[in-house]
């Protein structure tokens, strides 16, 4: 399935039924007078978060949701129809943004939350209505007063516990296999990973979402790369893994770069807590682990880790952390859970 994250699209609720003009006719009746009934309501425009559903890629293909109108009103005083609502499903996390994006208008963080962002107009009146002592037969009658209408944009911001981040080819895909049920892309090049993917990770009879965003390079924040638009997708993560790769050129840069983008992109990315992980630690031996430990600390960084996601070593301590920063509402316990299938190696630990 493709993964869209942004879509613009049409709504317009319905508008409200005409009144009836309309007189009664009975044979022993010969002052029958007015009897047209009122419109019904025009439909609204009901947005609805629901499970199952990770990305807006509907919304590519059909941009313009009309409701229905009401119904005309009828003789016998009978008033129309009302129109169904129209109910426009999204996944969780979407967010409705007004057409200058300047304004959210409905924020969906919950599975069955629903929200009605534009109602029907209502029914017009009927000649029935206008009937008053001087005025015994009317003529005139409403018509139904329009339904709203307005361009939004729809924004979705995947719901995950934990961030992942990076550079491009920090490690991130591979991690976050070892540590999930994803089968994210693998490959020995940048940006293997061109849209977010989400994967659940069960840890010590507990579980929780973690989410893997395309790597950031600098100037991200300008266009750079893929950009930093996938950013929003850990704006609403309790804790970030930002994973920097051992055997690059310079891990310290790696780390400052980063940091760097998630500070330009401001909505409080930089000040969310962080946990610094040298990836690939099979490819490095113990004292250059170390001394790379030492510079990220002093560039501010508040736990490192050091593991591997190609062999599992250090994975079950950056885990055992992780868990410290989610509420046990959040991580799901389970029954007799088993444990992950991860090597675990005693000899790394957070430095």
């Amino acid at each position: 399935m493709h993964f869209l994250d942004q879509a613009k699209i049409y709504v317009k609720a319905g508008a409200g039924g005409p009144g009836a003009v309309s007189f009664r006719r009975e044979k022993y009746l010969q002052y029958g007078g007015p009897d047209g009934g009122n419109g019904g309501k025009g439909g609204d425009i009901v947005f609805e978060a629901v499970s199952g559903l990770n990305t807006l890629i509907d919304f590519r293909y059909s941009q313009h949701f009309k409701a229905a109108r009401g119904g005309h009103g009828m003789g016998r005083d009978r008033t129309g129809k009302g129109a169904d609502d129209l109910v426009i499903k999204v996944p969780v996390g979407t967010q409705i943004l007004s057409d200058d994006k300047e304004e959210v208008l409905a924020d969906f963080t919950e599975v069955g939350q629903r929200v009605v962002l534009l109602e029907g107009g209502m029914g017009g009146r009927g000649n029935a209505s206008y009937k008053t002592s001087t005025n015994r037969a009317p003529r005139q009658h409403q018509p139904g007063i329009p339904g709203e209408e307005m361009w939004v944009w729809l924004r979705l911001k995947l719901l995950a516990d934990v961030g992942l981040l990076g550079l491009p080819n920090a490690g991130k895909s591979t991690f976050i296999n070892a540590v999930s049920n994803a089968q994210a892309k693998v490959g020995d090049y940048a940006f293997t990973t061109l849209v977010p993917k989400l994967g659940v990770v069960r840890h010590k009879g507990r579980e929780f979402v973690l989410a893997d965003i395309p790597g950031l390079i600098e100037g991200a924040a300008d266009g750079a790369g893929i950009g930093d638009r996938f950013l929003g997708h850990i704006e609403r993560c309790r804790v970030l893994i930002h994973l920097v790769d051992i055997a690059g050129t310079d891990p310290l840069e790696a780390y400052e770069v980063v940091n760097g983008e998630l500070e330009a992109y401001g909505a409080d990315l930089i000040d969310k807590p962080q946990l610094v992980v040298l990836n690939k630690l099979d490819l490095a031996d113990e004292e250059l682990v170390a001394a790379y430990a030492e510079q990220l600390i002093e560039a501010g960084a508040e736990e490192v880790f050091a593991v591997s996601g190609a062999t599992g070593a250090g994975i079950e301590q950056l885990l055992d952390a992780v868990l410290g920063y989610l509420p046990d509402r959040t991580a799901t316990e389970t029954k007799a859970a088993p444990e992950d299938d991860i090597e675990s190696s005693d000899e790394w630990s957070p430095i």
